[in-house]
């Protein structure tokens, strides 16, 4: 296992990853993605420099293509085949990045932990850190040897649209969205054709842009406060959702750094809940 950082057992830094690049067991994963919003395009951010080493996790490619909700896990042989032809295997230490700092790294992190992945971790800072270093970067592609992953599903870490609905009739666990304060009041309309604005009722609200500083996840204190003030009880069940299933998991990522341990995220988010008509929703 690594050196991790500190303020979490989930991330290194990139001076472990620097020293531990070229280790035949160390994988980087560029995790990116990016919203249509930013104006940026992952697959070619890729082909025009990556970590040496990083092989392409592709989001929309490695998911569910039965369903049209974006990005939806995949069945466990489907992962198991797209990432073994990465060229990753069971025993590896991944290392996830993507190019925004922290973004899209925390939903493939959590991808491969609900696939059984023990040593997964999130490059602290992710390539805007490592590049301001001034450390290794080339477009020169990367070719792995495939290898054989054998995915194991911990359905303990996954909710579905079923879970959620238990979940608000029973009050058993918090919803808390991920989503800007403004789509989870349903004051301004959904990203997506089809889906309504506002949230679940009985939501709680923590846009995930404000645990995340320049790219890095905030200081636990500050986090700490965050989910105190959204009324969030850390030791009690939460599920994290969102507009898809990735700023989630960057709530998810900060509520183990505090020590949480009920955990689960709903896969198909608002996206899901927010497209159907037998779903109740509040408007603030």
């Amino acid at each position: 296992m690594p050196q991790s950082l500190d303020r979490s057992h989930w991330f290194v830094s990139t001076e472990w990853l620097a020293a531990h690049l070229h280790a035949p067991d160390v994988v980087p994963v560029d995790a990116s993605w990016y919203l249509p919003a930013m104006g940026r395009n992952a697959e070619a951010e890729y082909a025009g420099g990556h970590i040496p080493g990083a092989v392409r996790f592709d989001l929309d490619s490695v998911s569910d293509h039965s369903t049209d909700l974006p990005h939806m896990l995949p069945s466990p042989e489907d992962f198991a085949a797209a990432v073994g032809g990465l060229g990753i295997g069971n025993g590896m230490t991944i290392v996830i990045y993507d190019g925004a700092g922290l973004f899209s790294a925390p939903r493939v992190w959590w991808t491969f932990k609900v696939f059984g992945a023990k040593d997964v971790y999130i490059l602290d800072g992710g390539a805007p850190k490592w590049r301001s270093e001034g450390r290794e970067w080339t477009g020169e592609p990367t070719a792995r040897q495939p290898h054989h992953f054998a995915a194991r599903y911990d359905h303990s870490l996954v909710r579905n649209l079923d879970d959620v609905r238990a979940v608000l009739a029973s009050r058993a666990a918090q919803i808390v969205d991920a989503r800007p304060a403004d789509r989870f009041s349903g004051a301004s309309p959904d990203l997506r054709p089809g889906v309504k604005p506002g949230h679940m009722p009985g939501a709680l609200n923590l846009p995930a842009s404000g645990v995340v500083e320049a790219g890095r996840l905030a200081p636990a204190d500050k986090l700490a406060r965050l989910f105190g003030d959204a009324g969030v009880a850390i030791d009690k069940p939460i599920v994290t959702s969102c507009g898809s299933g990735i700023t989630a998991s960057i709530l998810w990522l900060a509520l183990e750094t505090l020590g949480a341990k009920h955990l689960g995220l709903y896969d198909g988010s608002w996206a899901e809940w927010g497209s159907r008509d037998d779903t109740p929703i509040a408007v603030d």
